[in-house]
């Protein structure tokens, strides 16, 4: 899975890089999404195979906290989205790791888990930990949710523009294209949502599944956003086509 995402990732913003005609606001925040991919699964991922490899059970504080860390446009009003979007991330994100590294740690320092996961490394403090737990909690339910209605909203707007589309053949490609990002969206959430679910209530589950569900759900994102918005997609699916084939020749 994790090949997948690298190569999958990689093979889109190259081939966006490389075509001019693709070089669209459409296409950039594709790109910016398989660099979100790309830095979530590369945080994580090598060192967790260096533990089942190399026996490598040990990580600093400090990079245990890192791994904590989703009208007409112009390229203009794509790069004010862009960083609104970056700063809402880090907005919402850089408390946890705050919150966390401020608590005093004096039980064991061996995290149940293949990587830091906020309530596997929050768990293990020497203090009351509720504001960081109740904050974990608040941004679990709570961005789903925001994020679950602007999405209801814009595709009220999207769907309303497909009924007015002239033709059966163009409302069912619209369809299709909806649908998919839908599934996009749904294998994003939920099974964040339900592993963040079980590591609360883990004395019903045991370990070895809470560990194992969480590392696949952290690869499930950035496997299956190349597959969905890359081959799916024509021109990039074309362009690919036409690289390989010319390389081939």
């Amino acid at each position: 899975m994790y090949i997948v995402a690298i190569l999958g990732n990689i093979t889109i913003l190259y081939i966006v890089k490389r075509e001019q005609s693709l070089h669209e606001p459409m296409y950039y925040f594709l790109c910016m999404l398989a660099v979100t991919d790309l830095a979530l699964s590369t945080s994580i991922v090598p060192k967790t195979l260096s533990i089942f490899w190399f026996n490598s059970r040990e990580i600093a504080f400090g990079a245990c906290f890192t791994q904590l860390h989703s009208t007409i446009l112009t390229n203009s009003i794509v790069a004010k989205i862009s960083l609104a979007v970056v700063l809402r991330g880090f907005m919402i994100i850089l408390p946890i790791p705050i919150m966390g590294s401020r608590w005093p740690y004096c039980k064991t320092n061996i995290i149940p888990h293949t990587y830091c996961k906020h309530f596997s490394v929050v768990s293990l403090a020497c203090a009351d930990i509720r504001p960081s737990s109740y904050y974990s909690v608040c941004v679990t339910f709570i961005v789903p949710s925001v994020d679950g209605f602007l999405i209801a909203v814009s595709y009220t707007q999207i769907l309303r523009t497909i009924f007015r589309l002239p033709t059966n053949d163009a409302r069912f490609k619209a369809f299709g294209t909806c649908g998919t990002h839908l599934c996009a969206l749904s294998a994003l959430y939920i099974p964040d949502l339900f592993v963040s679910l079980m590591q609360r209530i883990g004395s019903y589950v045991p370990l070895p599944v809470l560990i194992l569900m969480a590392n696949v759900n952290l690869l499930v994102h950035p496997m299956l956003h190349p597959i969905i918005y890359g081959v799916r997609t024509k021109q990039i699916r074309d362009r690919l086509l036409w690289i390989v084939t010319q390389k081939r020749a």
